[in-house]
């Protein structure tokens, strides 16, 4: 897992080009929450920005924090200066200090399990949010599914990151809401999904596949002969079930 929680740097520009960003209703749905202002906000594995700019455009300090040099290279390309950016590993991050939000879009799988809330509530203000989310993105298409599939079957068989807690997709609460339920430092756990449908081409899906780390962790020749078999695959324009998935706490007083 940790190889392929470090491998994205290699992908960076990639990163940025193909991976979706997050729309407005992530921030109304955190900052709802919330029910507060929210001053100050911490972001676990930033990436290339792609969650940093969304809340840093409202006016919150947001101290981004990547292990990653190239990604966080990136992320420094397209946000603000005003963006405070940390190169460091959740679990090496100071706790000296608190936010009124600590969040993690797409990344917190990666954090190591032991420890990991009780390092979290120390990091979170008391009274203030943790958020997760996520867009675990999949064709729209069932037939599309079973295409790209099969196309990638000789060389991987499977391209997503499985449950931190091995529950089941279908059933009411999904991790990481799971263990936030379990931890004494938060309560009030809220699950939301924010629907979106997006067309794209199956050149820019493949794009963002080859940002997927279980594709990055292929052999390049592996790899690239995937991605010309999905192409193949696939009609010109695909629909992409590109759905939000995000679970919110409040850290107790």
């Amino acid at each position: 897992m940790i190889a392929r929680a470090l491998s994205f740097g290699a992908v960076a520009e990639a990163y940025e080009r193909f991976r979706l960003g997050y729309p407005e209703e992530v921030l109304e749905l955190v900052t709802a929450y919330a029910g507060e202002p929210i001053g100050t906000a911490l972001e676990i594995g930033a990436g290339t920005g792609k969650a940093t700019r969304l809340f840093a455009q409202r006016g919150i300090a947001v101290t981004a924090t990547e292990p990653d040099a190239a990604m966080l290279a990136e992320l420094r390309k397209h946000l603000p200066s005003d963006v405070t950016t940390v190169q460091g590993a959740f679990e090496d991050l100071p706790l000296d200090s608190s936010y009124d939000l600590v969040y993690s879009a797409a990344a917190l799988h990666w954090t190591n399990p032991e420890g990991r809330w009780e390092r979290m509530a120390a990091l979170v203000r008391p009274g203030g949010v943790f958020a997760s989310f996520g867009v675990p993105v999949q064709l729209a298409d069932p037939a599309l599914q079973e295409a790209a599939r099969v196309a990638r079957a000789p060389y991987l068989g499977d391209d997503g990151v499985p449950s931190p807690d091995g529950r089941a997709a279908d059933l009411p609460m999904q991790w990481p809401g799971t263990e936030l339920q379990q931890v004494e430092w938060f309560g009030d756990v809220r699950q939301a999904v924010i629907e979106r449908r997006l067309m794209v081409s199956a050149v820019d899906y493949v794009g963002q596949l080859s940002t997927v780390s279980a594709y990055v962790m292929l052999e390049p020749a592996d790899r690239d002969e995937v991605f010309r078999r999905t192409v193949e695959a696939l009609p010109e324009t695909v629909e992409l079930n590109a759905e939000i998935h995000v679970h919110l706490a409040r850290r107790e007083r």
